[in-house]
């Protein structure tokens, strides 16, 4: 290793040994013959201070420059409260530039200071420095082990699904993926991995989640990106009440685990009928300040809606959702009417979830998809694989790598349980520039 500690972790304990130290500069303060200087990593600032001896190499130096920096621990006359380290500090005696640093930089990353959100995107790298983005990634992965962590003690096994899949109908637009050993035959990148977790529910596996990476072409919004990541979660034999009720724990122990924020579950449960009728919006923001963190679940979704641009029913989440039995005599008469066993999860205005209860049933697949006037024909092109499923309710060996992967591709690249890659509709070609795919 170059360092033998981090910016974070000195303390008086080390007082009196030799130490070395990598990080960016986060401040120069020349004084007198000495210079302090503050080197920064991601485990926080330590003082070290330069004398004239390295006066050559300090006038070199520029903030955000990278350094290595060796010398001996020292007690701080005057403590610094606000750091970590701030009863000691490091005489340096070799010093050593990494790389040097820009003047002026194209990002000011001083906290509290903001620049456009374009600036900080094409030098992202530069604005993860910025203490709170950094916390904000730090946090997020804190999120993820502790999601993790709680899904391994209730049994709950993590498979990764594939990235290269088939296009299918419904929902947002696809990103598709030419295949070049099958010319005019496209993947589709997945939405989410939908499909594939019922599978895993055929094949057995009771209780499947994935911290997944999902894609939508699909209009941006401040809640909305092209890639983004999910957990994803999907239980064998269970009823709505056990999905909220194993949410809601998961999100509780998130929050006390890294937020230190006490939830009082179950949260709050309404009718998307009484959301709209009450609060005239099916995300209603029930918080009094992004402190103040108020969960609701929104139930009932209505099946279907009707899509004024493609003039047809569609489906109000996807067209796997589960419909309420009492509903079921509505799907070929009234199907607009038909009440689905779906849920959305609701934080201060924002959906942050959504699920349901699955079809298991293929005879009911089939009326939905009747309902969605997707053909037969179209059906098997484009689920077939599912519809052969729902008829089984495996395992693995040890010959190849396809048998630790949940759904491989075979030796030709080719997914063979989708059938995929696979032509994509002319609208589809049309949308992304693609006139002629011959």
């Amino acid at each position: 290793m170059l360092r033998t500690h981090t910016c974070g972790e000195l303390s008086e304990n080390e007082v009196g040994k030799e130490v070395t130290l990598c990080g960016w500069i986060d401040a120069i303060r020349p004084h007198g013959k000495v210079s302090f200087v503050d080197i920064r990593d991601r485990y926080g600032i330590t003082q070290i201070f330069i004398g004239k001896e390295l006066n050559e190499i300090l006038l070199k130096l520029k903030r955000e420059s990278v350094i290595r920096a060796t010398g001996k621990v020292k007690k701080k006359p005057q403590p610094n409260p606000k750091l970590k380290t701030g009863k000691i500090e490091v005489e340096v005696k070799e010093l050593e530039i990494l790389n040097l640093g820009e003047s002026p930089l194209p990002l000011n990353i001083d906290e509290g200071v903001e620049s456009t959100e374009e600036t900080r995107l094409r030098y992202r790298y530069l604005d993860l420095r910025r203490p709170k983005m950094r916390n904000n990634i730090i946090t997020r992965y804190k999120i993820i082990k502790a999601m993790r962590d709680f899904l391994d003690k209730e049994d709950f096994i993590e498979i990764e699904t594939p990235i290269l899949a088939k296009s299918t109908p419904e929902g947002a637009r696809d990103y598709l993926v030419p295949s070049r050993l099958y010319k005019g035959k496209f993947f589709a990148l997945p939405q989410s991995p939908q499909m594939f977790k019922q599978l895993c529910m055929v094949a057995g596996f009771d209780k499947y989640f994935q911290i997944a990476r999902c894609l939508r072409d699909e209009d941006l919004r401040a809640d909305r990106q092209p890639e983004f990541t999910q957990l994803d979660l999907e239980m064998s034999f269970v009823e709505e009440k056990d999905i909220l009720d194993i949410i809601e724990k998961i999100i509780k122990y998130v929050f006390k685990k890294v937020l230190n924020k006490e939830l009082e579950i179950p949260f709050p449960r309404i009718s998307y009928e009484t959301a709209i009728k009450k609060y005239k919006s099916d995300k209603p923001n029930l918080s009094k300040s992004k402190d103040d963190f108020k969960f609701l679940w929104v139930t009932d979704f209505p099946l279907f809606k009707y899509s004024e641009e493609e003039k047809r029913i569609v489906s109000e989440h996807h067209p796997f959702t589960g419909v309420k039995e009492s509903d079921m005599k509505l799907l070929e008469k009234d199907p607009l009417k038909a009440t689905s066993r779906s849920y959305d999860l609701v934080l201060n205005g924002y959906e942050i979830g959504s699920g349901s209860i699955r079809i298991h049933d293929k005879n009911l697949q089939k009326q939905i998809f009747r309902a969605l006037k997707i053909s037969e024909k179209e059906a098997e092109e484009k689920f077939g694989f599912l519809m052969n499923a729902l008829r089984f309710a495996i395992i693995t060996g040890n010959e190849s790598i396809r048998e630790v992967i949940a759904f491989p591709k075979n030796k030709e690249a080719k997914d063979l349980m989708l059938d995929a890659p696979s032509e994509v509709s002319k609208q589809q070609l049309k949308e992304i520039g693609f006139t002629d795919h011959n």
